[in-house]
């Protein structure tokens, strides 16, 4: 695939920074749902999870080693090249499955022989609601659908953003850009 290229700037929903994909860049990228990009952010590198906003685009979640990296901060402009990733980290499995899967053994066979990128999906089914209860939930849905065959979950809107601390109902909420902020 070739390098997408684009210039953006960073912004903020609540205390995360972000960086929106346009929506004609995000087009070149092989899925409306996540996908892995590897690339630079003003000449430094970073892979990272580009998230779909619910809107037909992305947003790519830029943690402090890449602000510190690539010598950034809230507000300014930055020049990315990214490509969508060959290969899929392990996802970071949220404490509450971790611990129900210690709880199972033949749930957490069963998710250790769906693929990564199923595991990143179940993950964001699962974390896709800020209510605890139906967290638990989903985690006992997740384990009877193993359990049945199901290897990714289905009926799941893989174009929606569902990242609770910065959207509602599958929609990425509005950014606030700050200029002027000072690098810490």
């Amino acid at each position: 695939m070739t390098t997408i290229n684009f210039k953006t700037q960073l912004v903020t929903i609540g205390s995360w920074t972000i960086l929106l994909l346009p929506k004609s860049e995000s087009a070149k990228l092989p899925s409306r749902g996540l996908v892995l990009v590897e690339g630079t952010i003003n000449g430094f590198h970073f892979q990272a999870p580009a998230e779909p906003d619910g809107k037909g685009s992305h947003w790519v979640k830029v943690e402090k080693t890449m602000l510190k990296g690539a010598k950034t901060d809230v507000g300014d402009m930055v020049t990315l090249a990214i490509e969508p990733s060959k290969e899929w980290p392990e996802p970071e499995v949220p404490v509450d499955l971790k611990k129900a899967l210690a709880g199972d053994s033949l749930a957490q066979e069963l998710w250790l022989d769906v693929t990564t990128k199923a595991r990143w999906d179940w993950i964001r089914w699962i974390r896709s609601t800020k209510n605890p209860e139906t967290r638990k939930i989903r985690i006992e849905k997740t384990f009877s659908k193993l359990k049945s065959g199901t290897r990714s979950p289905c009926c799941f809107n893989r174009s929606a953003c569902t990242e609770p601390s910065v959207s509602h109902n599958g929609v990425l909420l509005d950014p606030t850009q700050t200029k002027g902020k000072k690098r810490m």
